[in-house]
């Protein structure tokens, strides 16, 4: 149930703190808000908590050098609070394992609904979906792991995925040889539409890229299908069952 989800606030505003716990726990969240990273890892290692909300200016260390060292440690959702068309901040946010992000100044509702979305897509795959998460899925010299939800290469590398590049792979994996738009990409994956300035699927492809191909500046397993889109240009197999 929603009430069960707890959701931390991290945003040096008082007034936005106080705002956002009162609106989110009338929409039956539980809430901890704190002001600052040092007491929000506190929280992190004393609390479950099921998504984080991060503002990018913040005192001592910035939103940025803590979603990357959350991140690295953990697969918690970020969603992002960032300065109104400040595009590069939004990139970089999701370029160091943010989930979503969230221009100020924003409406409460909107954030509701971008949790929601990211919860729902962090915490269960569509219908469709199920079948497959117990199994494997190979694809060229990776193999994924979507219980565990990372990769391993052939030799035996394995690499974690933040819950954004899951998604997105898994997209792909569900899609292979078809061409997929960035609206489409982003609604499978974030249950949203895109506005004319959003790269961040672009950003998210860059990333997953960088982890699987040889040479990410001329990729042969995500292509770029000019004017149209992104292609999954390889086979995908079901490995063995998941136990």
């Amino acid at each position: 149930m929603e009430k069960s989800r707890h959701i931390l606030v991290v945003d040096d505003d008082l007034e936005i703190r106080n705002l956002l716990q009162a609106y989110l726990e009338q929409n039956g969240y539980r809430v901890t808000t704190v002001g600052e990273g040092k007491t929000m890892n506190r929280v992190l290692e004393e609390q479950r908590i099921d998504l984080v909300v991060l503002d990018l200016m913040l005192p001592g260390a910035d939103g940025l050098e803590l979603c990357r060292n959350l991140r690295v440690k953990s697969k918690i959702p970020i969603i992002m609070l960032t300065a109104r068309g400040d595009e590069m901040d939004r990139i970089l946010g999701l370029e160091m394992g943010a989930d979503d992000y969230l221009p100020k100044p924003f409406n409460p509702r909107e954030l509701l609904a971008r949790i929601k979305v990211v919860l729902r897509r962090t915490t269960a795959l569509p219908f469709e979906q199920q079948e497959s998460t117990t199994r494997t899925l190979r694809f060229a010299d990776w193999s994924l792991n979507p219980i565990a939800r990372h990769l391993e290469s052939g030799a035996g590398l394995v690499v974690p995925l933040s819950g954004a590049e899951y998604r997105l792979l898994k997209v792909f994996l569900d899609h292979p040889n078809r061409v997929l738009n960035r609206d489409q990409l982003l609604d499978l994956t974030q249950g949203r539409e895109a506005d004319p300035f959003d790269r961040s699927i672009d950003v998210l492809i860059s990333r997953l890229r960088r982890r699987l191909e040889d040479d990410p500046k001329d990729p042969a397993i995500i292509k770029t299908v000019r004017g149209e889109g992104y292609i999954f240009a390889v086979q995908v197999k079901d490995g063995n069952p998941l136990t």
